[in-house]
């Protein structure tokens, strides 16, 4: 089994590299930005009434009466495990390094007569990576402690406008450009160079960045002062990333040691409705449903531009990888009771299902059914707004083996039991001139 493993290692590991080990929740992306929307679990699509909406529901602009400005950040800090035993002399504890990986949203709104309002977020809807010991995967990568770390991130501008229709209607819509990095090291595997002959290339390296542009789409209607609801649609956004990568050592068996490369990676449909009540004067009670299309994220092609190199990965099956991913719904609720006019208390929960089966688990992407807790408290005074959000997500393990696929093939797994959690703070100031 232990040699079956190595070799099917190198035959998806490399098309992996775009992706990450923190890619536990909600696809690609992050599960939410600013401080108040966090602490409500996400649950904003129907109230998106603070700085944050650009991200949450751009219609939420058009009911603004003073210019607002508000930036917040956030720091995802994951921890993963994963282990396996091959034979008792051979197994792998592996666990991540403590490490942080921030995000942002700065956004200002302008409104410009009592129906037009205009504004510009900018912000990272993803940001996250993986930093593994690599002492931890020394029996498989021939006794030599690689290094095992990625980061992704996607920076999103965003102008906006909204149209209040009426007094109780907006409608709001964002121009989304997309700048995407991606950054990795790793241990590919042995790679086979000629039938039964394989070669050991050694530390592999990349950084890759691209453009792409999207939409986003908003609707919140009020149709009483102690109820709103929203919808929020966003259109796909293809990335297409270039760069070089390397892997030094295949000069000993007279291969380039570089190739450039390119990769396009498509963020998916997004559809997500809320509503939000208000029972009583100081309490608020938010729910969001919310759609993510990744089962059009079922294959990645890496297009290697070299032909040496071109040929080696086909020939290792890592120019294109299964995932096989399926839709996603999230589900969310959210809380606010406000203590007095100045303070706020905040909590929330989710339910995110992982979009990945297990034949397709991997260390650089464990997928997790999670569950997230989060709590805060905001703190109003005159036109300052300060928020500070927590939250914690937990995914239910996840137990992978080999399967025979539909050809009696392996499918692509790494065979072992994944664990994850993390912990994300965040904070946020805003205000309203």
């Amino acid at each position: 089994m232990f040699g079956n493993w190595k070799k099917l290692m190198s035959g998806f590991i490399l098309s992996f590299v775009f992706l990450t080990g923190t890619v536990s929740a909600n696809g690609l992306n992050l599960n939410g930005l600013g401080g108040k929307a966090v602490s409500m679990g996400g649950a904003f699509t129907g109230l998106a009434d603070d700085f944050s909406l650009v991200y949450w529901n751009p219609a939420g602009a058009g009911f603004l009466s003073r210019p607002l400005f508000g930036a917040s950040a956030t720091d995802l800090m994951p921890t993963n495990r994963y282990e396996v035993t091959f034979e008792p002399e051979t197994s792998i504890a592996a666990k991540t390094k403590f490490s942080h990986y921030l995000g942002f949203l700065v956004a200002y709104y302008q409104p410009v007569s009592e129906r037009l309002t205009l504004g510009v977020g900018f912000y990272t809807p993803s940001k996250f990576g993986t930093n593994w010991k690599g002492e931890d995967f020394k029996p498989i990568t021939n006794e030599v402690a690689y290094d095992w770390s990625s980061r992704i991130s996607l920076m999103t501008l965003s102008p906006l406008i909204a149209w209040k229709v009426t007094d109780r209607i907006s409608l709001g819509v964002t121009f989304n450009l997309n700048y995407g990095e991606m950054k990795m090291s790793l241990w590919p595997g042995e790679l086979e160079i000629s039938p039964g002959v394989y070669a050991d290339p050694g530390q592999y390296e990349e950084g890759l960045h691209g453009f792409g542009w999207g939409l986003t789409f908003g609707l919140l209607a009020k149709p009483v002062d102690w109820l709103s609801f929203g919808l929020t649609v966003k259109t796909p956004s293809a990335i297409k990333f270039r760069s070089k990568v390397n892997m030094y050592d295949l000069s000993a068996i007279g291969y380039p040691v570089s190739s450039e490369v390119r990769r396009e990676i498509k963020w998916p449909w997004f559809i997500g409705g809320g509503v939000s009540i208000k029972p009583v004067e100081k309490l608020t009670l938010n729910a969001d449903l919310q759609w993510s299309g990744w089962s059009k994220l079922k294959n990645i092609t890496t297009c290697y531009l070299d032909p040496l190199w071109a040929d080696l990965m086909a020939a290792n099956g890592a120019d294109v990888i299964p995932l096989n991913w399926e839709d996603v719904w999230q589900v969310r609720f959210g809380a606010e009771y406000r203590l007095s006019q100045h303070f706020a208390l905040r909590a929330g929960y989710y339910l995110d299902p992982a979009a990945g089966p297990d034949e397709t688990l991997n260390v650089l992407l464990p997928t997790f059914d999670c569950q997230g807790i989060t709590v805060g408290f905001g703190y109003d005074w005159k036109g300052l707004s300060i928020s500070w959000g927590f939250e914690y997500l937990s995914g239910k393990n996840r137990q992978a083996a080999y399967e025979l696929g539909a050809d009696d093939s392996f499918e692509p797994v790494m065979p072992g039991t994944y664990k994850m959690y993390q912990v994300v703070p965040s904070v946020s100031v805003s205000y309203k001139f």
